[in-house]
Order: structure tokens, then C-alpha cells, then sequence
């Protein structure tokens, strides 16, 4: 999936890993990422669930991609799935390209002396997807 987008904007809740960094370079033809500003970051990560409605929640987001982003820019938006699926809508109205991260995930269950059971989950970044592809 090469891109001619120069910029990755990062709404979602975790820092790009060095291969995920590559691989939007590689794969997405990324130069430049801008992550959500701090206040927007907590926002992201803590929608709160008792909400009946997204969207005046996710107004700084709207305005800061519309301040920000270009048509043609590439935005990766993973997180609370309400509001994921909101501003996917809202990306792809402005004629920006919404993308998330698929990971491999591998599970290892270890048997403690305790008889508890101790899990290791490790995520492994595979490739950028595009939302509807």
C-alpha cells in the first residue's frame, strides 16, 4: 500500500514502535508523524464510558485534524470504538486516508508453583491497513 502522503497523524494511545515507524515510512511513504498535542492524548485515552453521545466529545479532535491535516494526509486512529468509527467518518470527509496497525499476537501460558497460571502476551506489528480494505 505506497502512499504519496507526507504525514501520519497518531490518534490513538501508544507511542509508534521503532518497526511500526519504519513500516509506516515503507509501506505508507510517511516522512513526518504528529501525535496528538498532551491534552488531547489524555482526552483520547479517557473517554468516558458513560457518555450517551460521542461527537461534542470528539469535537477538539475534529478541529485539531482541521487545523493540522491536509487532504491526501493519513491518519492512524485506533482506541475506544465508538469513537473510532466517528472519526473515520470524519477523516475520510475531509480527504484524509484513515489507517490502523494490525499486530500478530503471541500467548504463552506459564504454570506457577502457586498453581496460578501466568500469561505473557507479546504484539508484534504486522502492516498498516486501511479502514475498508
Amino acid at each position: 500500500m505506497a502512499g504519496n502522503a507526507s504525514c501520519l497523524f497518531l490518534i490513538f494511545n501508544h507511542d509508534l514502535t521503532p518497526v511500526q515507524r519504519e513500516a509506516a515510512r515503507r509501506e505508507l511513504g510517511v516522512v513526518r508523524f504528529e501525535p496528538l498535542p498532551p491534552h488531547l492524548a489524555r482526552r483520547w485515552g479517557q473517554i468516558p464510558p458513560d457518555l450517551a453521545e460521542l461527537s461534542p466529545f470528539l469535537a477538539p479532535f475534529r478541529e485539531w485534524l482541521a487545523q493540522q491535516a491536509r487532504p491526501g494526509d493519513l491518519v492512524l486512529i485506533q482506541g475506544d470504538p465508538g469513537a473510532v468509527c466517528l472519526m473515520v467518518d470524519h477523516a475520510r470527509q475531509q480527504g484524509l486516508t484513515p489507517v490502523y496497525a494490525t499486530t500478530r499476537r503471541v500467548s504463552r501460558e506459564e504454570p506457577q508453583p502457586d498453581g496460578s497460571v501466568r500469561t505473557q502476551r507479546v504484539f508484534e506489528h504486522q502492516r498498516f491497513r486501511r479502514y475498508g480494505d
